[in-house]
Order: C-alpha cells, then structure tokens, then sequence
C-alpha cells in the first residue's frame, strides 16, 4: 500500500499487518517494486515485518492509491450484466463477445481510498461504477491469455466516477468516453498479491462480495465472480500490437447492478437518484477492502465559445 509516512510526512510503501501498517525504511513507490516476478515486492514485505520504519493503526493513517499516477489506465467492459442492465436488457451486438473492449482513462485523476470526489463540471448525472482492478507487475508485449495473470503484482478495489450526461453527449460522435470519465477514478486501499486471491478464485472469476452504499442505503449488492474474460485475457489483449509496462492498472469494467445508471434504468431513477454533492459513498469489496469517499462540488464550468460550422 501507499501512505503518508507519520516520520516525515512523505508517500511511503507499506505492508499492511492485520490493524497496523508497517512502513519500509527505504523511500520509494511501489511500482519501484514491481517489474519482476514478485520476489522484489516480497522481500520488501518481509523488510517491512522485520524492521519497520514505523507502525501506524490502519484506521487512522492517511492512505493514498497504491500506485497514485499508473503509466496507463485501461477500463474493460467484462461483465454482460452490467451491459444488459444498462441497456434495459436488449440484445447485445454479436461482435461484443469477439473481444474485450476498453477505454483509455485518465492517470492523473487517480484518488485514494478516503479522498473527496469532485462532480465533473457541468454534470447533473454522476455516478459511480464499481469494478476491480489489476497492476500490471511484470512488462510484456502480445502476451498468451495462458499466461498472462503472471504478470499481475496485484488486485484492488476500481471505482470509476462517470458524468453520464457528459458520456451520452459526446459519445453521439463516434468518439470517447472523454470529459464524462476523466475526473475520477478512486484506487486502493490496497494491492492484494496474487496469491492471496486464489482461494476465491472462481472461473474466469473471484467470489468476493461487493456492495456499495450511498449515505447509508445499500445500492448495490452484487459479486465479481462472472466476467466474460478473464484478467488474463484482458491483459492479452491490452498488450497486443504493444507493450504493458509495470504500474500499469486494468480495469474489469462494472460488475453487476454496480453503478446507478443500471439501478434507474431497472428500478426507476426516484429509487435510485444520481449522486450529488454531500453524498457519501461507501465501496466495499471482500478482501480488497474499502472505499470511503464524499462527493464535492467540482469546478465551475468555462465555457467554450460555439464553432462556426460550415454546414
């Protein structure tokens, strides 16, 4: 995990020991542990066990995404629910099950677990989208979906923000998502090593409960253990035609009934409103942890001057 070291007030890596954190001695980020095939991020575990710089409750400390600025963000779409729901339950284009599509979001909005989530500017829909994600340990290119979980470090808990008014705009274009996506994806509280999730692996799957609650109120109750592609295949073809470098994070795409816009369209948008500025949001997913942010009032808008067409 990423912290904020109580010695000198800088991001430090730590493992987390039951209830506490035990900071390395060493400064560093954790992608700087990354890049082979987990032996370097294990044996700063075991520095951390055996001589801490520092052992901080958990509870108290002030956390920061794993890997605050990832290289690359790409978010997949690898739950059907999610994609049926959200279209009402009509048919899903054929060419949806060829391949696994994703878009490209935005590193430098990446939050921690407990940061404030600003609305994007300009939005009346905003909503939050609950996934998994995974951090790319190991570099590769035109990885074999066999084998390309063997270059994972880690698992985590991925919400992405989305303005889904913005989204519908400009995405009429043939272009996007964009300006809808950008301002926020929440990552943490921690990385979960490969290893620690295999019990509950099920499929192309984890059987891990996942739920979020809106001031509260459960919204979503839901589990991420029926994806269409597996991470590995997700990972194959993220790297195809190009290169996966160690930090990167990857996105499962919003498990089932995990985000408001599949909630109204099934339940009705009184039942299950849009967020707004005050809300608190809780994101929990077994054994990667939780989420626990309040939305904010985002910028104002600048507005753009109309262009002249020639139409």
């Amino acid at each position: 995990m990423t912290y904020l070291s109580a010695t000198d007030g800088a991001e430090r890596v730590g493992l987390v020991d039951g209830e506490e954190i035990r900071g390395l001695r060493r400064p560093g980020r954790l992608v700087d542990l990354l890049g082979d095939d987990g032996e370097r991020l294990a044996r700063a575990a075991e520095d951390a066990r055996r001589d801490p710089l520092e052992v901080l409750p958990l509870s108290s400390a002030t956390l920061r995404a794993p890997v605050p600025v990832p290289p690359s963000i790409r978010d997949f779409m690898a739950f059907e629910a999610h994609v049926r729901n959200a279209r009402g339950g009509s048919e899903l284009d054929p060419a949806f099950y060829d391949a696994p599509v994703f878009y490209f979001t935005n590193p430098a909005a990446v939050l921690g677990p407990h940061d404030d989530v600003p609305v994007s500017p300009g939005s009346v829909a905003f909503d939050y989208e609950l996934e998994l994600g995974a951090v790319v340990g190991r570099a590769g290119a035109d990885l074999d979906p066999a084998e390309a979980e063997q270059h994972i470090a880690g698992y985590l808990v991925f919400c992405d923000w989305s303005a889904r008014d913005l989204q519908r705009a400009e995405m009429r274009h043939g272009l996007g998502p964009a300006k809808g996506k950008d301002g926020a994806t929440t990552l943490g509280p921690v990385l979960v090593t490969p290893d620690e999730l295999a019990p509950y692996r099920r499929g192309k799957g984890f059987e891990l409960r996942a739920s979020v609650t809106v001031n509260g109120r459960p919204f979503t109750t839901s589990s991420a253990e029926d994806p269409l592609w597996s991470f590995g295949e997700m990972l194959a073809y993220a790297s195809r035609g190009t290169r996966l470098v160690p930090g990167d994070v990857v996105g499962s795409g919003t498990v089932g009934t995990g985000c408001i816009l599949e909630l109204s369209t099934l339940h009705g948008a009184e039942a299950y409103p849009w967020l707004r500025p005050g809300d608190e949001v809780h994101v929990s997913v077994e054994v990667l942890g939780d989420l626990r942010v309040t939305v904010v009032e985002g910028a104002p808008v600048r507005p753009l001057p109309r262009a002249a067409g020639r139409g």
